[in-house]
């Protein structure tokens, strides 16, 4: 017995005497004690937790150099390697971990949806579950602030800038033909369908150096990362119909949609103020080829279109009115690879390429333009902690344009120009901590058409004011080429510049959302010209110039009112431009001065359907009446526009979809016409620009095919 309790005691003593004990205190970076905080040696079991006072103290059997682990919730976890006997009385600061949700996020200028950021200010549902959308990406993001309302363009204009000054981008690559073309009085529609994006970032200023070529503007779309279900997805709508299906294997996935729209019905159902003598025809199809890897992701996106019509316009200069037809096929593709090459490297390639063929007759001139244009990039990404990450890659741009034109004047014409830009670019994001975080850049382009390298600087700011508020700053210099239809007649110009200068406020809480923001842009070497059409004739400077400065407020809640979503946005524009023909600076045509945007959505169980409504009120444009002196010296009537939707959910898997624009039936003013010479008494006649049709009726039964439900009762359409 006495042998036995020696031993007992004698081993005692010697495994006393292997252990090691391990002590400090566990802190941030102000000082104050962190409670429950775990710390531990790295791949043993030997570890505890830290006391009211942050302080800790526990025993090891380990030796030698070991890794030692502190970690808490919202924190970043502490490593320290280093010998286990020289691991007591720690003093550890945690620093507070930048990727939570509450931490601050750099938004001046940004919109985000879906998948593309911590906070959406609306879902890709809304897309088509927004009344006035119609289906369309581009008619939901007119109802943000910033952007202003020509209905009669259907293209979005932001911030006092034209259409052309916003660039679209498809998974990062540029599409350069993001809309169809279309005749005076006719908006367009986006090419590409809702269904297959997942997120969207919709920048309307102070935008990353990674982006180039957009004066004003650029939306983001990503498609989605992987095919949900094998299924069906069938429309049957008043315009024609759609069909998509997707199938998902264990690393890949493909999903084609196809869709035909022939509007011939539709226009005898309601006839408007133009004669078809070919109504809207479109046939249409997409694709999307995901391949997982072990450390990346590889898509393929392929879209092609093809629509015709001709129809006779009223003309005040034509008795017979103005004839015009267009056939216009669109091929557009676009891969790209993102993947890690190592735990703190990734990278990023894509290539887009689009072909686009327009035949427009015009009365007695034929013409035809061939765009072949092309956009490959790489990026590669650093990361050096979580606070610091560093962007930087290339691009080339390249553009082949010609145009064959013809009348009963002249011979056949072919011009045109090719212009290839090459770019490099570079830029940090820098989080000093939740609340201070700042993304610095700079781009260089060189133009080969203008033999000009252009340098713009990018920078932006941003606070944490509050656990859910914030405040932001931006600034960006940025560069564009003129577009083709005045490169076609003069490549001897210049790029295009503007600065961006934006403070924005942020309010976010659960369910509820405000945004402020303030902004003013610096417009220089914008082009004129010396004519009112442009042609063979007319020359060209970069003599032009304009500023644009206003407030766009947003606010959405769909927290306070059981089954309700809404969201209200406010924009106040003050502009002027000395650019085109004009003969002094002057607020543009296309401007709206306030613009007011206001959406509700409402869930009635019962009767197992969403209603909704959009109302849009902006006020009157510029245009030139020649019977008073001045140039762009009187304005139209205010814009109004309430339309009404309702979705009706047959079974989870089909749903009546029923849409009404402009149910009210206001007779919106796009414009005036004048005649070219005056009357007897000196008076130039007038005619009012009103949209081809008052209203618009559609009608849709949307039905899913798949191998599993869906859980939210929606997601069909």
């Amino acid at each position: 017995m006495k042998t036995l309790i020696s031993f007992f005691f004698f081993f005692t003593i010697t495994n006393s005497f292997g252990q090691a004990t391990i002590s400090g205190k566990v802190t941030d970076q102000k000082g104050v004690a962190i409670e429950g905080a775990n710390v531990y040696i790295e791949g043993s079991y030997d570890g505890g937790t830290t006391d009211a006072f942050g302080v800790f103290s526990f025993s090891t059997s380990e030796t030698g150099t070991q890794t030692l682990v502190v970690s808490f919730l919202s924190f970043e976890t502490f490593k320290k390697r280093a010998e286990v006997k020289t691991m007591t009385d720690l003093h550890i600061k945690l620093r507070e971990d930048v990727n939570t949700l509450d931490a601050v996020v750099l938004s001046a200028g940004t919109f985000e949806t879906g998948d593309n950021g911590k906070v959406s200010v609306l879902k890709p549902l809304d897309v088509v579950t927004t009344a006035s959308a119609l289906g369309d990406f581009v008619g939901a993001l007119q109802t943000l602030p910033g952007t202003t309302t020509v209905a009669e363009d259907g293209r979005l204009f932001v911030r006092g800038g034209e259409a052309e000054e916003t660039q679209i981008f498809i998974d990062g690559i540029r599409v350069f033909t993001p809309y169809g073309p279309t005749t005076n009085n006719i908006p367009t529609r986006g090419r590409y369908s809702p269904f297959l994006f997942d997120g969207i970032t919709f920048s309307t200023g102070g935008y990353s150096a990674e982006y180039g070529q957009a004066l004003s503007s650029v939306l983001l779309l990503n498609t989605i990362d992987e095919g949900d279900q094998n299924k069906t997805d069938i429309g049957i709508m008043t315009l024609g119909g759609t069909l998509g299906n997707t199938q998902k294997w264990a690393k890949s996935s493909l999903s084609v949609n196809a869709s035909y729209i022939n509007l011939a019905p539709y226009n005898a159902l309601f006839p408007d103020r133009n004669d078809w003598e070919k109504p809207v025809e479109s046939a249409s199809g997409e694709a999307v080829y995901r391949r997982h890897f072990d450390s990346g992701l590889l898509k393929l996106y392929t879209a092609f279109d093809a629509s015709n019509f001709e129809l006779t316009q009223e003309d005040i200069n034509y008795a017979e009115g103005v004839h015009f037809k267009l056939n216009n096929k669109n091929l557009y593709f676009n891969g790209s690879y993102r993947g890690m090459l190592t735990d703190v490297w990734s990278i990023f390639g894509g290539l887009s390429c689009t072909h686009g063929q327009t035949d427009v007759g015009i009365m007695d001139k034929d013409i035809e333009d061939t765009e072949n244009s092309y956009h490959a990039k790489l990026k590669l990404k650093r990361r050096f902690s979580n606070r610091l990450k560093l962007n930087f890659g290339a691009e080339y741009f390249s553009t082949h344009f010609n145009e064959n034109y013809q009348d009963d004047r002249i011979a056949s014409t072919r011009y045109g120009f090719t212009n290839d830009i090459a770019a490099v670019f570079a830029e940090a994001d820098v989080i000093f901590s939740k609340k201070l975080a700042m993304k610095a850049g700079l781009r260089m382009d060189y133009n080969q058409l203008f033999k000009a390298a252009e340098i713009a600087p990018r920078l932006s700011l941003a606070y944490k004011t509050s656990k859910k508020s914030q405040v932001s700053l931006a600034y960006g210099n940025y560069y564009q080429n003129p577009n083709n239809d005045i490169l076609k007649f003069d490549q001897a110009l210049q790029p295009q510049n503007t600065t961006h200068y934006i403070f924005n406020y942020q309010y976010n809480a659960e369910g509820r959302i405000f945004r402020a923001e303030a902004y003013y842009k610096d417009y220089r070497h914008l082009v004129k010209y010396d004519s009112e059409f442009i042609d063979f004739a007319t020359n060209f400077d970069n003599s032009g110039s304009g500023y644009a400065k206003g407030i766009d407020l947003f606010w959405r809640d769909n927290k306070n009112i059981k089954n309700v979503d809404y969201w209200i946005s406010y924009s106040f524009l003050d502009t002027e431009r000395d650019y085109k023909h004009y003969p002094y600076a002057a607020k543009p045509s296309f401007v709206n001065t306030h613009n007011l945007s206001v959406v509700g959505k409402y869930w009635i169980d019962h009767w197992r359907s969403q209603v909704g409504f959009s109302y849009a009120f902006a006020t009157g444009r510029n245009y030139t009446d020649p019977n008073i002196d001045g140039f762009l010296n009187a304005k139209t009537k205010s814009y109004n526009n309430l339309s009404l939707n309702w979705a009706y959910l047959l079974s989870p898997q089909k749903i009546l979809y029923f849409s009404v624009n402009n149910v009210l039936g206001f007779k919106n003013v796009n414009g005036y016409q004048y005649s070219n010479t005056p009357d007897l008494n000196g008076v130039y006649s007038r005619r009012a620009l009103l949209p081809a049709a008052d209203q618009f009726f559609f009608v849709g039964f949307f039905w899913t095919i798949s191998d599993k439900g869906t859980d939210n009762q929606l997601d069909n359409l």
